[in-house]
This record gives C-alpha cells, structure tokens and sequence, in this order.
C-alpha cells in the first residue's frame, strides 16, 4: 500500500518538496504549467510520477475519481489545505477522509506570503530574486539554439539565441545575471536595439560558447539576478560598451 501526493506541482517549489518527502510517488493534475511545464517537474525529485490530464478527468465525480486512485493501491494520501479534486471541484479533505488516511500539509509562508505557483509566476515576471526565493532554487527555462541576426559575433559579443521548448513564463524584459548549461552568463529578454525584434539570448562568459550552443541542440538558462532594464542605443559602439560594462557587473556580482 503506497503513500501519495497530488496536486498541479507546477514549479515544484518549497511547499511543494516538503509534501513530496512524505510519499511513495505523486500523481500530477497537469493543467497547463508554466513554471516547470511537463516532465520539468521530475529534474526536481527522484519520486515517481503520474501524469493525469485535467480536460480528460475533470468530469468524473468523486467517487469515480477515488476508484481510480483505489486501483492505484493507494492508502495514505498527502495534500495541501486547499485540495480540491472531481466535478466542479466538488471534492474535499473530509470526503477523502472517507476511503483514504490523509495528511494536509498547512500553507507554508514566506514574508507574510503563501508559497503558490501563482505567487512565483507573478515573481518570475517581476523579481526573480523574490521568484527563487520561494522556488528554493534559480528559476530555469529550456531551449534550442536558433539563428540570430550575427551581429553578435561580428560586431559585438558572441551570443546565443534561444528558442523555448515550452511555454515557459518569461521573466520581464531586461539583462540578468544568469548560468546558461552551467557557464557563468548574462542573458538579455527583450526587443533587441538593432532591429526591434523580440529576443532571448545569452553570452557565456568564456571560450565555451561554440560548446553550448552545439552540445545536443540544448540550452538551459538559470536566472540568478536581475542586472538592468534595457536601453536603446543609437550606435553598435554604445550597445558594445554597454555589453562590456555589464559583464564586468557580472563578474563582480559572481564574486561576491
């Protein structure tokens, strides 16, 4: 008989690893994330996981859901205070009290603020330092290098563009501090100077860079801090100087 944990697990932050170092395995409502979208979420666990899609579940009753869970050889069931589960969340802590042991784990706050997934997405849009903070972690987004305008390497400093695996919440327009496949990084979101088209990219601070943008076709960028807004500039002079100048930040801020 097995000990489970269910719920949405999208960002698979602070509360949720607490919840998760109580069971056997967890099931995951997947209903669109956006924080660790998909199989994102198992890079954070070595638990199982089970997916179940919320359009294909959401019309069963209680009960019928239970049966499901039933055949699952569930016994103990693990979930936050807010669980709500079957037809028009219709389902509750006392009814599966009724088939099932349950443990809820009470809201865990951080600063007066409950750890939620809404919570980090609106950080990650607005303070990613915030965002890491109730993720216990630096917040990440995947993709594959694509084609820039090669001005980059010519002009500027080499630079790798990205293009998402998956809907990703996308921190707000700006420079970061980040590690890009673990190279020290700065990364610029944004609509670039040059020709006003919307851009993700990142310089790695090194000879590494032909080696990243190859390794596989993957690129993995985790945001450490928010280093500046962006700027338009008149001149590839200035946007040059500007660059250097935010990687001597970079290397100050990796030092401290």
């Amino acid at each position: 008989m097995k000990t489970v944990a269910i719920g949405g697990f999208d960002g698979m932050h602070i509360a949720h690893q607490k919840i998760l170092k109580k069971v056997d395995f967890f099931i995951v409502i997947e209903k669109g994330s956006s924080i660790t979208p998909g199989f994102d979420r198992c890079e954070y666990t070595n638990l199982g996981c089970e997916f179940m899609f919320l359009e294909k579940i959401k019309h069963l009753k209680p009960v019928e859901f239970i049966k499901i869970l039933k055949k699952m050889n569930v016994k103990k069931i693990v979930v936050g205070d807010d669980f709500k589960f079957g037809k028009n969340r219709s389902g509750d802590i006392s009814f599966l009290k009724k088939y099932f042991e349950v443990e809820v784990i009470k809201e865990i706050k951080i600063e007066e603020i409950g750890v939620h997934a809404h919570i980090i997405r609106n950080f990650i849009k607005n303070d990613i330092k915030k965002a890491n903070k109730f993720l216990g972690r630096s917040y990440k987004i995947k993709g594959t290098p694509i084609k820039g305008q090669g001005l980059g390497k010519k002009e500027l400093v080499p630079t790798i563009n990205i293009e998402l695996f998956k809907p990703y919440v996308i921190p707000k327009e700006g420079v970061y501090i980040t590690k890009t496949n673990n190279f020290q990084s700065l990364t610029f979101i944004g609509k670039r100077s040059t020709d006003g088209n919307f851009s993700i990219e990142t310089h790695i601070i090194s000879d590494n860079v032909k080696m990243v943008s190859s390794e596989n076709g993957f690129i993995e960028i985790e945001f450490i801090d928010f280093l500046r807004e962006n700027k338009k500039f008149d001149t590839l002079s200035d946007l040059k100087r500007q660059i250097l100048e935010d990687i001597e930040n970079l290397n100050g801020s990796y030092c401290q």
